[in-house]
């Protein structure tokens, strides 16, 4: 057996949640792939995709999918301004198979779902 001495720092690395969740949300911003996100962080693409599946169990990742919500916050309307009067604001999601899907934004969040996931599978 040969002997083998390791200097400088330990290679294991730990970590976070937190941390693995901002290395995930990088991938496919700005064109960015799996590989290209593990590179950057020094990773190979396995620990991604491991840490997609670690994140979908602890409930901290959307299932494959699934619709995605993401929070919007609404700023205060100053009383000098006033909403225009017509036809309803309407709300446009861009879905990952290319399809554009426009509602009014009085839709419920359980149909708005249900909406993305038959066309998504269609």
């Amino acid at each position: 057996m040969r002997h083998v001495e390791v200097l400088g720092r330990e290679r294991r690395r730990r970590w976070s949640d937190a941390e693995k969740l901002g290395v995930l949300e990088r991938v496919g911003v700005d064109g960015r792939t799996v590989a290209d996100v593990a590179r950057e962080a020094d990773l190979t693409r396995q620990h991604i995709y491991q840490w997609r599946q670690e994140m979908r169990r602890k409930g901290f990742w959307p299932v494959s999918g699934s619709a995605l919500f993401v929070p919007v916050e609404e700023g205060d309307v100053g009383a000098d301004l006033a909403l225009p009067s017509g036809p309803p604001l309407m709300i446009e999601v861009l879905l990952r198979n290319g399809r554009q899907l426009r509602c009014p934004d009085t839709v419920d969040d359980h149909s708005l779902a249900r909406l993305i996931r038959v066309l998504e599978a269609v």
